[in-house]
């Protein structure tokens, strides 16, 4: 699999997210490391060199689980703007933390309260760095 990429803002705002959680007891360690860890392998890259084909900060993103074709769809934002009512998931979240910086069709391996699952990022509807939204 190809390296993720981040734009340079997201990098920076979500670093800032994880260390006032923390600093507020809002994310467990352990969730703090596994995206730190995948902040740390990305390439950094200017908001306007992204492909429109990576997921990034408030994209709203499809995807299917694999073994049962399942498709859900969802906003990728920051902790104070989530809502799931409205389809809005927290980069805290295991599932947009797994997403994060990879691209369409690529297949990444999740566990769910069900066991070990691989998700499919089908397409992605809006990517703000596509639209010319550089600085959300």
């Amino acid at each position: 699999m190809s390296k993720l990429i981040i734009n340079r803002l997201d990098y920076a705002r979500i670093k800032k997210c994880i260390n006032d959680a923390k600093q507020f007891k809002s994310i467990s360690s352990e969730e703090s490391d596994k995206l730190m860890n995948e902040l740390d392998s990305a390439k950094i890259v200017e908001p306007e060199a992204i492909p429109s084909n990576v997921v990034t900060m408030n994209s709203i993103v499809k995807l299917s689980f694999v073994n049962n074709n399942k498709q859900v769809q969802f906003q990728i934002v920051y902790p104070d703007q989530a809502n799931v009512k409205e389809n809005r998931i927290s980069i805290f979240s295991p599932i947009a933390t797994a997403l994060i910086g990879y691209k369409v069709t690529d297949e990444i391996e999740w566990i769910v309260p069900a066991g070990l699952t691989k998700i499919r990022i089908d397409e992605i509807i809006y990517q703000p760095e596509a639209a010319g939204d550089y600085n959300l």
